[in-house]
């Protein structure tokens, strides 16, 4: 399968080739900015540093898709998704979590109406 060509670091100036949005010196600046002033302070809240642990601990657990290996297929999960939202009273208990690839969160969300 082909790759996307490299292109520029979204920060004006900045020479590194990206297949991402960002390269690694700018990603980790970028992901404070956008927690300190376009993130939501009570999802910022949520999400802190005790649930990147949970999230690390829970995907090392379950390292393949939960909804890919029902049908069959082997996919590397990258997410953790709530099985029942945090703001509808659900918990981090790994009861409530499932291990998902992007594509099956996603759909997973569409199908729930949830367009995030």
């Amino acid at each position: 399968m082909p790759y996307k060509p490299a292109k520029p670091c979204a920060v004006t100036g900045c020479p590194e080739l990206v297949t991402e949005r960002y390269c690694d010196a700018h990603r980790k600046d970028e992901y404070k900015r956008y927690n300190k002033y376009d993130r939501d302070p009570g999802t910022n809240k949520r999400y802190s540093g005790a649930w990147k642990q949970i999230r690390a601990l829970y995907l090392s657990n379950n390292p393949l898709c939960e909804l890919c290996q029902r049908e069959g297929k082997l996919t590397a999960a990258t997410l953790v998704h709530h099985k029942v939202k945090v703001t509808d009273g659900g918990s981090n208990h790994h009861w409530n979590l499932q291990a998902l690839c992007l594509p099956c969160h996603s759909r997973l969300h569409c199908q729930q109406g949830d367009y995030f």
